[in-house]
């Protein structure tokens, strides 16, 4: 009984390091819940982003978790980048939700879907400090129903 034991908490052990370092290159990720997963044109998702290290590429993603109920096969985003010198980027994005038969893509099991949309690859960071990203939706309502977390996600 001892050495089943044994056997099964040095699995576990192993799968949990294997678990971790598969997340090793994100530098910062966050999401952020949507209210009543009513998203309001005014309401920017904001990202505070430290970055120290210049000489590094990064690869940038936007998360998106929607209901299956979301009205569209798409997203459109407005993201605004505010660099530590005060300059301002500003870029227009869609992500695609469904194809173009009406299903679902990205992950998940029941009535949320998650998807991960590449930004940009390979993107250098000039200086370092503080990024700002501002995400807001671009669908042209004033209340957009069915998109539960925006996220951005940072990887090296």
């Amino acid at each position: 009984m001892f050495h089943l034991l044994k056997k099964n908490i040095w699995v576990l052990t192993i799968l949990f390091f294997i678990l971790v370092s598969c997340d090793s290159r994100r530098v910062f990720e966050e999401n952020i819940a949507i209210e009543n997963g009513k998203w309001n044109a005014n309401k920017k998702m904001c990202f505070e982003v430290p970055i120290l290290d210049t000489s590094s590429a990064y690869n940038v993603y936007i998360n998106i978790r929607n209901e299956m109920d979301y009205p569209y096969s798409n997203l459109y985003l407005f993201l605004k980048t505010k660099f530590p010198d005060g300059r301002i980027a500003m870029d227009t994005l869609e992500c695609l939700l469904a194809d173009l038969d009406g299903r679902w893509l990205g992950s998940g099991i029941g009535s949320v879907k998650f998807n991960q949309f590449l930004l940009q690859k390979g993107v250098y960071f000039r200086e370092k400090g503080r990024y700002r990203f501002e995400v807001e939706q671009a669908m042209r309502v004033g209340e957009l129903k069915g998109i539960k977390d925006i996220g951005l996600r940072i990887e090296k």
